[in-house]
């Protein structure tokens, strides 16, 4: 493994962290953490989140300890937001900025120079602060509530910055960022100063990274390199680990086989000795004495042998320990049998329309607050008014790739009202499943399996409980009830719930799926995906992720909230 950055920033000794219900989230985990840009992975349930909270302070420490080298900013998985206060509180400059402001203005109560301190130019620093973020410097004075998410989360990461702590902890910063948000946030991270660590399943982000740590079975190692200079380095250690199993498991039988021949020949040995005293070929005392030194023979043979047997298993023990048995979530997804000439849906604006038809990939982008959410919602609630899917005949093949005005499908004749929305979208299927940014289609109170069983009522219990288990979802964790899940948990639940459901459904609707994922699950997702033989429309501003699902259409809301089709590399 490569040598991480030197001078360590925040060091952890033997950290322990357990939950008040008794589950353990870190383990004695030791090591550090240098200056510079570190990217931490780790699977979902690792203790990525428990970790920087733990070296925010946030909680306490069941045992162990975190030292740094000065005060830690940290910016939560979900920033909570009071809509009501000013920008500036959100920068973190509002006191300074008022006591400036209000000196300025003549008055000069010695609180408000306390407040100022040395930030005599915190307005100027602000508002460059938000000029990062993308807003205008007349941003300060006005409320959260008028900034979209992804806004906020600029503007937090900013007065961060701002502050110049020391240390800085983002968890996962990029989840439902939009494209240019996730650039500006980019540009933020590569001209960063101080210790910057940050949880993500952003490669993209991850690659602007110094060093990359990981969190594996409560150990924290580090690498010195970005994310794909340490995934290359993991992968060969891997292959090497797998080739030195090998190796030492052809040793074992080896040394095993070697055993057996010894034994079959002292075997033969002992036959051969006990015959020839039965018969009196030689002397007694003779005999006697080639019995005796034959055992001892046998012995000191049996001990090599035996030795160089154990000495295999063991080196082939801990070949087998350097090889990661990590559970993966196995993803098949049903078959819905759909043509390639059946159409799906029909997605437009007000000057065209374009048909998804049988197993296309669809990519729906745009900035954030441009309405991509509302048209999902817009085209599941409408798979509600197919009445009966199976009479929905296919129409025929349809140039997909030429949109097609909304007057030459009958099917949406409805759309053609004055009333109609800027952007319309229309299920040809009631066969819809649709999984929401907040996995909030779960009935709280039932059970795991009873979710599950409800949206696949015709499969036996017993498939049903094996089709779960590839989801990671086994034994007791199928019984437990929703409320009592950790968001992780949650998040594969129904993701099972909707790729379990029976019928399989002809469209598959995402929203922002990779926001919750680990790096290796959001591969399974995309492989999953890519074999599905139904129509797949994603909403995502992970351009890795779609670049990796050999889109057949990629759709975009502009500016001005049209549709446009874009170049799908």
């Amino acid at each position: 493994m490569s040598t991480p950055t030197l001078h360590a920033s925040v060091t952890l000794d033997r950290l322990t962290f357990t939950w008040p219900d008794g589950s353990t989230a870190l383990d004695q985990v030791s090591g550090s953490f240098g200056t510079g840009r570190t990217g931490l992975v780790g699977r979902n349930g690792s203790g990525k989140s428990t970790l920087l909270r733990l070296m925010a302070g946030e909680l306490t420490p069941t045992s162990g300890t975190v030292n740094s080298t000065g005060e830690v900013a940290y910016l939560p998985q979900r920033l909570t937001l009071d809509v009501d206060r000013r920008v500036a509180d959100l920068l973190g400059v509002a006191p300074a900025l008022d006591a400036v402001r209000a000196i300025t203005a003549g008055d000069v109560d010695p609180a408000h120079f306390d407040a100022v301190g040395d930030d005599w130019d915190i307005e100027a620093r602000a508002e460059v602060s938000l000029a990062e973020a993308g807003l205008a410097p007349d941003f300060l004075d006005r409320r959260v509530g008028e900034l979209s998410g992804g806004e906020a989360v600029l503007v937090a990461i900013a007065g961060i910055r701002l502050r110049r702590a020391p240390v800085t902890l983002l968890d996962e910063p990029t989840n439902n960022l939009d494209r240019d948000a996730r650039a500006k946030l980019a540009a933020m991270v590569a001209a960063w100063k101080g210790t910057l660590i940050v949880v993500s399943h952003d490669v993209s982000l991850l690659e602007l990274m110094d060093d990359t740590a990981e969190l594996y079975a409560h150990t924290l190692s580090v690498f010195g390199g970005p994310y794909s200079q340490w995934r290359a380095w993991l992968d060969a250690e891997q292959d090497a680990a797998k080739q030195a199993e090998r190796d030492a498991a052809q040793s074992v039988r080896k040394e095993k086989r070697q055993r057996i021949e010894a034994e079959t020949k002292l075997a033969h040995r002992t036959r051969t000795a006990k015959k020839a005293e039965r018969e009196k070929r030689v002397p007694k005392i003779v005999a006697h004495g080639r019995k005796m030194a034959a055992e001892v023979s046998a012995g000191k043979l049996r001990t090599e042998v035996g030795a160089k047997e154990e000495a295999a298993r063991a080196a082939h023990d801990e070949a087998g320990r350097r090889i990661r048995s990590d559970a993966s979530m196995k993803i098949e997804l049903p078959d819905p049998l759909v043509s390639r000439a059946r159409r799906i849906a029909t997605i437009g604006d007000d000057e065209r329309s374009w048909v998804v038809q049988g197993p296309e990939r669809v990519a729906l982008v745009g900035r954030n607050g441009a309405g991509k959410t509302t048209l999902l919602e817009r085209l599941v609630a409408s798979a509600g008014a197919v009445s009966d899917d199976v009479s929905v005949h296919d129409s025929g093949a349809t140039e997909r790739s030429t949109p097609v005005a909304p007057d030459s499908a009958e099917d949406d004749a409805d759309l053609l009202s004055c009333e109609r929305p800027p952007l319309h979208a229309h299920a040809h299927t009631a066969l819809v499943g649709y999984l929401p940014q907040r996995v909030d289609g779960l009935e709280e109170g039932r059970s795991v399996f009873e979710n599950i069983a409800a949206a696949a009522p015709h499969v036996p219990e017993k498939e049903l409980r094996n089709r779960l288990a590839r989801f990671l979802i086994r034994g007791a964790t199928a019984d437990r009830p929703i409320d009592s899940l950790s968001g992780g948990e949650r998040f594969r639940v129904a993701l099972a719930t909707l790729l379990l459901t029976d019928p399989a459904p002809h469209l598959v609707v995402l929203d922002e799926p990779t926001n919750n994922l680990d790096i290796d699950t959001v591969d399974q997702l995309v492989e999953a995906l890519r074999a599905y033989r139904g129509a797949v429309l994603i909403v995502s501003h992970d351009d890795a992720f779609l670049a990796r699902l050999d889109l057949d259409l990629r759709l975009e809301i502009d500016a001005e909230g049209a549709l446009r089709e874009v170049d799908v590399t």
